[in-house]
């Protein structure tokens, strides 16, 4: 095997793969209880995802959240969320910041004023289940970083399917 070759973390060590899913799992579960729809945990997947640089992760996440209903346009402006007015909604753009301040962690004040703002117009609960949406998939984005996972050619029509 060529040093080059990628080293599939998931592949090398399937047990601790496995428990990132389980983890992963419990996340989703915590920020269901929390409101939170799995449309908006796309969202922040996606934007994490996107800060990481991880094209394995936008390729998924874009697939899933397109399952979930979320639309071409919102997806191709989530970049540019916080300057494109009314299309993102007030609760969105808390968590969007909630979670470009988990993944970026700015300096203490920038973060911590982040996450202020957000409390002031979301419950502890969301806040904190937010946060560990960012967590989870800054995860699987260095995972799938670090491993080289490659982006396959399909159709956006396929799903969201690996």
């Amino acid at each position: 095997m060529a040093v080059s070759d990628p080293l599939f973390l998931d592949k090398t060590n399937p047990e601790l793969w496995n428990s990132i899913g389980k983890f992963s799992a419990q996340v989703a579960k915590s920020y269901r209880a929390a409101g939170i729809s799995d449309r908006t945990a796309e969202l922040i997947n996606l934007r994490v995802s996107q800060i990481n640089g991880c094209a394995y992760c936008l390729d998924l996440h874009t697939r899933k959240a397109l399952a979930t209903g979320e639309t071409m346009q919102r997806i191709v402006l989530l970049s540019t969320w916080d300057e494109c007015g009314g299309h993102f909604d007030e609760f969105e753009c808390a968590a969007l910041a909630i979670a470009e301040a988990t993944t970026d962690l700015p300096c203490p004040e920038e973060r911590i004023a982040a996450v202020a703002s957000a409390r002031l117009l979301l419950p502890d609960e969301q806040v904190a289940a937010i946060q560990w949406i960012a967590v989870a998939m800054n995860a699987f984005n260095r995972i799938s970083i670090l491993s080289r996972h490659p982006v396959k050619e399909k159709e956006l029509s396929q799903g969201a399917s690996k």
